[in-house]
């Protein structure tokens, strides 16, 4: 059982950007340009491509420079703001503030530092399609760990039937390796935040109650995928985008 394409989303922003240093030593990381666009404006044209109208982007560390320079967007989708100047609250913290604005349904959520092209058909319609909301608490787009470039991980998780590219998801935990990441987007249900923890924590503590349960899924991207956490990422993802449009 799919569920419609989700209207809104959540573009996380809101952290430090220390790793990407010294390129954020006076602008916000989702301001960092990769192939002549910021970060901020990938994630947001992703979310204008599949139809999605309203999006909302915590922000923190010099985030009036994020809100003036989105001021003069010309495209969708409509913009909220969740102001995490006074205090971060990582990204479940963050998620969790702004959880009313979804309207008890299902929803995106994007880190901003991350650049993805897709193949087939765009990866938040693949999401929709396979989300099922009576199994599932929440669906990850997954990256096969031997094409995320710039990551420089052991891998996140393991598919419950290893042959195929949706299923529930099982953590790497002991084991040396894991064949997936997270690709940084995923579709969720409110269900997932229910009991959350106090302050700030990250969405992990939820992703892996959802997994004790039976509830987190994953689904395997097709397409490229760049992690851009620090200089030499961003530069690499650049390279991928100029490579692809020569």
């Amino acid at each position: 059982m799919s569920v419609p394409l989700p209207k809104k989303a959540m573009i996380l922003a809101a952290g430090k950007g220390t790793r990407m240093r010294p390129l954020t030593d006076n602008i916000p990381k989702a301001l960092v340009e990769v192939d002549g666009k910021t970060l901020i404006d990938h994630a947001l044209d992703h979310l204008n491509d599949a139809g999605v109208d309203q999006a909302i982007i915590n922000f923190h560390y010099r985030g009036q420079q994020m809100l003036d320079h989105l001021a003069n967007r010309q495209s969708g989708p409509s913009l909220s703001y969740s102001d995490e100047t006074g205090a971060l609250l990582e990204t479940g913290g963050g998620v969790l503030k702004a959880l009313s604005f979804f309207d008890d349904q299902p929803f995106f959520t994007i880190n901003s530092d991350v650049i993805w092209t897709d193949d087939d058909s765009p990866a938040l319609h693949r999401l929709a399609e396979a989300f099922d909301p009576e199994a599932m608490d929440a669906l990850l787009l997954l990256t096969p760990r031997d094409q995320a470039v710039g990551h420089p991980g052991a891998g996140d998780f393991f598919i419950e039937h290893a042959d195929s590219e949706l299923g529930p998801l099982i953590w790497r935990g002991e084991a040396d390796t894991a064949p997936y990441i997270y690709a940084s987007v995923h579709i969720s249900r409110h269900a997932l935040y229910r009991d959350p923890p106090v302050g700030a924590f990250r969405l992990t503590e939820l992703w892996k109650r959802a997994s004790d349960e039976g509830r987190l899924y994953g689904l395997v991207h097709h397409g490229k995928w760049h992690d851009v956490g620090n200089p030499a990422g961003r530069d690499q993802a650049e390279q991928m985008l100029r490579d692809l449009s020569a």
